[in-house]
């Protein structure tokens, strides 16, 4: 990923982040948290987390925050007063970006900039193929072919429906029994 551009997704993150804290309008606070999973996705695919990227984009900055606009629309929360800051959690929270700032500077300090290891291919797709025979024909039609990366898409999707099959399903209907459950708690009982 080229300098500038990572640099760009990182304010994008950090400034939808720090807008999430500041805003007191609940869905303008919501909609600065879709801006911070848009820089996070972007700094995703600039590591070449092709399939993370994309599911940062769809489930959280789409589903998830959908879902959170619809509970924040229906519980009709209104702004907060503004009140006085007071000094000591001020100062709290002041001294506490200071300490991680020193730490994170002494961490990255000490850090010797080398190149990673190249990914062993080779032995990741004999791993999967062990794991799950069915992809092994499309790993061996990948290799003829003459790529040089695992399908990791298919490999994820294999594994998600073979073998984590009943935990999937398990979280799928808890996210539908929840949603019915605020979308019935959410219902103003008549006076």
């Amino acid at each position: 990923m080229p300098l500038p551009l990572f640099w760009f997704f990182a304010v994008l993150m950090l400034a939808g982040g720090l807008a999430v804290v500041i805003l007191r309008n609940p869905v303008a606070a919501a909609l600065a948290m879709v801006t911070s999973f848009v820089g996070l996705a972007g700094l995703f695919i600039g590591l070449n987390a092709y399939l993370v990227g994309i599911i940062q984009i769809l489930v959280y900055a789409g589903a998830i925050m959908v879902l959170f606009i619809f509970i924040i629309m229906l519980l009709d929360l209104e702004t907060e007063e503004r009140r006085a800051p007071k000094a000591v959690p001020i100062v709290g929270g002041l001294g506490i970006v200071l300490a991680f700032t020193i730490q994170l500077i002494g961490v990255l300090g000490n850090t010797p900039s080398s190149e990673p290891p190249p990914l062993d291919l080779e032995a990741g797709a004999a791993h999967y193929a062990e794991i799950s025979p069915g992809i092994s024909k499309k790993l061996e039609a990948a290799h003829e072919a003459g790529e040089e990366r695992i399908p990791d898409v298919n490999l994820v999707g294999q594994l998600m429906f073979t073998q984590y099959n009943l935990p999937l399903q398990i979280i799928g209907v808890l996210l539908l029994v929840a949603t019915v459950g605020v979308v019935v708690l959410s219902k103003r009982q008549p006076t």
